[in-house]
């Protein structure tokens, strides 16, 4: 029957009965016919047509059968009957909708994080056609500004590369920054990119308002180059008004026109991230304390590329093209600055191309692995939940044996019966995923919270497009068949006359539990990998935060002055005020001690080089090690023991012979562990420069430069008044005795006294540690929740499972008890049976544990990814649950009545 003739049947059902009625009575009508002239009686031949022609209701029901309108009767009538089984059963359909909702609602909220910042396409014309050049080797020696990004270069690697490439019809540059909003008091941020001036034309984007960047913007001078604000933005500082476009907006203390605005959909181009002000590459000039920013600077590792391929180009062939070009452009880039063993390693790197459709983002390589992980180990939980929901169906499966066998006596096929047990199983699995959707809205905005920091906002939406809702119908199919198949066919597979007859006992065989108990095994063995990750992920978390750091990070303030376009050309004036400004906060009433620094601790810079133990001017073997500048009292009011010699003072200036103080990681390094207070080091310089000899005057404990991770970093302290460059702002750590908000409030006064064009900013130390431990937290505290969610539901599910098995086997146990068993002995074959269970999960999940534990490992810190102590806890825990959750069948078994039992029978 052709399709259309089936779309007819559906809205005509009535006529098409009359019509299958119609045709019956013909067939059967010609055929009496036949009979009759072939010599057979009247009467007979009714009743041979009949037999011939089969039962006419079977025969019709099949021909309905081939029409839409039947698969839609049929569907319906599942659904209305779904609809009142679940109804009946409140408890059961109220346990299945949360464990799906849970196991559903986590995945989405992972996933969404996923999609933003691994898989979604940037919103820009043409996104697979985009690639970004990364460095392939890390052979870069600078001691200019420095990106620790895969895909920073410098400004005259990317000219070289855009005259020879020949696999790109555009490239843009970029360079992510803060840009200061005040102009003067506490400091007020907005998100930055400085970007050549094709930077919207090769991503596709037309300005909303006004216009984009012209090649005459970006100049060597562009103090009046236009910026390009975000939608937000504009929004959020302007009210959306059309008249900002003209007007001009202060940037780091400069002021600029506004150009233009970005579409709504426009973010930039890295996932998780928002801009909110763009700005040519030459405001670096103005920016710049000498007006010559890092375009000048061959050093300067800044810059990264997007480009779009040419037509016929894939990015694969890209990358061989740009990798063939890279000795040539790094001859042509040397700086003038290396010395021959710099530029010998220099022009061993390689450029490589890679797919830029998903944007570059340096929140994609810090939390995709953790986010991969996070959705393994949600995806377990759903596993655990689908299995659990597979032994509540069977068991209401083989309570309705009676029910089945009685449709199958009826004519029901066994296909019609699957049908509407999947039926029942969709309907559960679709409001989980309603209510999951709704749980991830609630996950996904707390996972984002959890991950912002004031210093570091990430943007991540959370709205449901496309992708969400495929994911979310995918997982809605995939449960439904996970846990609605196997009852399925479990159910509609048995004999109809064994059901009838003895429905408990056709179930009641070890064969028929071997499916609940596989569920079970299962369940137990990837509970125990989920706990083993979390006891590794929270206990790696433990060993960080019981970490040494070498210092008191609490009541500590860090403040960041910034002196630039105050007309202080000359450093001697800078340092005056500096001073003035240091002194004016240690006389504060609510402060303990206060010293200058260069680098302040988990502040996200650093500053390292070679260093030679001794004076001898041989230029090979040097070894590598940290270095800052501190001011006097510095280690007091950090509290970092003094171990030998003494602290900087202010005569430590640049009339003074070269000190530096070295922690214990130093000496050790280079003095073997000895004493090194009256020793001396050199530091490496660049080409044509002698290097630096420093006399150590002093020994300090060992501390944490910039992360928790640093373990034995050898560091040399340098004192800031030897600083024969300083910049225009300065650092200060404050111990303060009181309220540290109380304390910046007056630190700020004292600073807007000193000079009310002063920007000054700060950051609590504790809070900017925590911070530092965001991935740690997050997969510590997900890990921690998801492990103990995983352990209850596999603990409920083997309590179902074992509580079902003592039903089932009253009769059974009767029989032993009449036969002479004792309690001791009914509770041992039920213990037994739920230990073998258990002992096989921990088998399997000792084994998945150990195979997948390694991709944990770079995420853990002092512990191994295949520690025994956490397969032990892990293994242990779950034993005690198991026997917790078999305790009350075992005992309801003990406890039974042999006479009721066997009267049941």
């Amino acid at each position: 029957m052709p399709w259309h003739a089936r779309l007819r049947n559906v809205f005509r059902a009535e006529r098409l009965s009359e019509e299958l009625d119609s045709e019956f009575t013909f067939h059967l009508a010609e055929t009496v016919d036949r009979l009759v002239a072939e010599g057979v009686p009247e009467q007979e031949a009714w009743r041979q047509a009949r037999r011939r022609l089969g039962n006419y209701s079977i025969q019709k029901e099949r021909t309905r059968d081939m029409n839409v309108a039947g698969w839609l009767d049929a569907g319906r009538a599942d659904l209305s009957y779904g609809l009142r089984q679940l109804k009946l059963n409140p408890g059961f359909a109220a346990v299945a909708v949360l464990s799906l909702a849970l196991g559903i609602g986590a995945n989405t909220a992972i996933f969404q994080l996923l999609d933003t910042i691994r898989l979604r396409g940037l919103p820009v014309k043409d996104a697979w056609q985009l690639a970004t050049i990364v460095r392939d080797g890390n052979n870069f020696f600078t001691a200019g500004s420095y990106s620790s990004r895969e895909e920073a270069f410098t400004h005259a690697q990317m000219e070289e590369l855009g005259k020879q490439q020949q696999a790109f019809s555009e490239m843009l540059t970029f360079w992510p920054t803060r840009f200061n909003l005040s102009a003067a008091g506490r400091s007020r941020y907005a998100e930055g990119l400085l970007v050549s001036s094709n930077f919207l034309n090769v991503l596709g984007v037309a300005p909303l308002v006004g216009r984009g960047f012209a090649a005459e913007d970006d100049k060597v001078a562009c103090s009046s180059a236009p910026v390009v604000l975000s939608y937000g933005f504009w929004q959020r500082e302007f009210g959306g008004n059309l008249n900002a476009i003209g007007k001009t907006i202060s940037l780091n203390g400069h002021r600029f026109p506004i150009g233009g605005i970005t579409p709504a959909s426009f973010f930039g181009v890295e996932p998780g991230q928002r801009f909110d002000v763009a700005l040519p590459l030459c405001a670096d000039n103005v920016f710049a304390k000498d007006g010559k920013g890092r375009v000048f600077d061959r050093m300067a590792y800044w810059l990264t590329p997007i480009a779009r391929l040419k037509p016929g180009w894939s990015v694969e062939r890209a990358s061989r093209h740009v990798g063939n070009l890279s000795a040539a452009i790094f001859r042509e880039t040397v700086p003038a600055e290396y010395r021959p063993d710099f530029v010998k390693s220099y022009l061993k790197n390689k450029f490589k191309a890679v797919s830029a459709s998903a944007g570059v983002s340096a929140l994609r390589r810090q939390f995709a692995n953790p986010l991969w992980i996070l959705m393994a180990i949600t995806g377990s939980v759903l596993l655990i939940a689908c299995a659990n929901l597979a032994n509540l169906l069977l068991a209401r499966a083989s309570a309705r044996e009676r029910e089945i066998a009685v449709r199958q006596a009826v004519g029901a096929s066994r296909p019609r019966l699957l049908m509407q047990f999947l039926t029942e199983s969709l309907l559960l699995a679709a409001a989980g995923a309603v209510f999951g959707m709704c749980l991830a809205q609630v996950l996904s905005r707390t996972l984002v919270a959890f991950l912002n920091t004031t210093g570091n906002p990430i943007a991540v939406p959370t709205d449901l497009n496309w992708h969400v809702f495929g994911f979310l119908a995918g997982l809605a199919i995939v449960t439904c068949i996970l846990f609605g198949l196997a009852p399925a066919i479990r159910a509609s597979g048995g004999a109809p006359g064994a059901a009838v007859h003895g429905a408990r006992t056709s179930t009641a065989t070890r064969e028929r539990n071997g499916l609940r108990r596989t569920l079970v095994v299962t369940q137990v063995a990837l509970s125990l990998v989920l706990l083993v990750a979390a006891l590794l992920f929270s206990r790696s978390l433990q060993n960080l935060l019981a970490t040494n750091l070498g210092f008191d990070s609490h009541h500590v303030l860090v403040a960041s002055v910034t002196a630039s376009g105050l007309g202080l050309e000359n450093p001697e004036r800078r340092k005056v005020l500096f001073r003035e400004l240091e002194e004016r906060i240690d006389s504060l009433g609510g402060v303990t001690s206060a010293a200058p620094v260069g680098f302040a601790p988990f502040s996200g810079y650093g500053w390292n080089g070679n260093v030679h133990a001794g004076d001898d001017p041989a230029r090979t073997g040097g070894k590598e090690s940290w270095f800052n500048r501190v001011g006097p009292r510095y280690f007091a009011t950090m509290g970092t023991p003094l171990l030998a010699g003494r602290d900087f003072t202010h005569h430590d200036d640049l009339g003074a012979p070269k000190v530096a103080l070295v922690n214990q990681a130093f000496a050790k390094k280079f003095f073997a562990g000895k004493n090194p207070v009256g020793k001396s080091f050199r530091v490496e310089e660049l080409a044509g420069k002698a290097d630096s000899v420093y006399e150590i005057v002093g020994l300090v404990g060992d501390t944490r430069y910039n992360g928790l991770r640093d373990t034995e970093l050898s560091i040399a302290f340098f004192p800031v008044d030897q600083d024969g460059q300083p910049g225009t702002g300065a650092g200060f750590v404050i111990r303060g005795r009181e309220s540290l908000n109380s304390l910046e409030t007056a630190i700020q006064r004292e600073t807007m006294q000193l000079n009310s064009n002063l920007l000054v900013d700060f950051r609590v130390l504790d809070v900017q540690i925590r911070q530092s431990l965001l991935r740690e937290r997050l997969m510590a505290n997900l890990s921690v929740a998801f492990g103990i969610l995983a352990g209850c539901l596999s603990t409920l599910g083997l309590y179902g499972v074992m509580s079902y098995i003592v039903a089932r086997r009253r009769n059974e146990i009767g029989v032993r008890f009449a036969l002479g068993a004792s309690r001791s002995n009914v509770y041992r074959l039920i213990a037994r049976d739920a230990a073998m269970m258990v002992a096989a999960g921990l088998l399997l999940g000792v084994a998945a544990s150990l195979l997948l534990s390694r991709y944990a490992e770079s995420l853990l810190f002092e512990l191994k990814a295949r520690d025994p102590v956490s397969l032990i806890l892990a293994g242990t825990l779950l034993a005690i649950t198991a026997a917790i959750a078999t305790l009350l069948p075992a005992a309801r078994a003990a406890r039974l009545e042999p006479i009721t039992a066997l009267r049941e029978e």
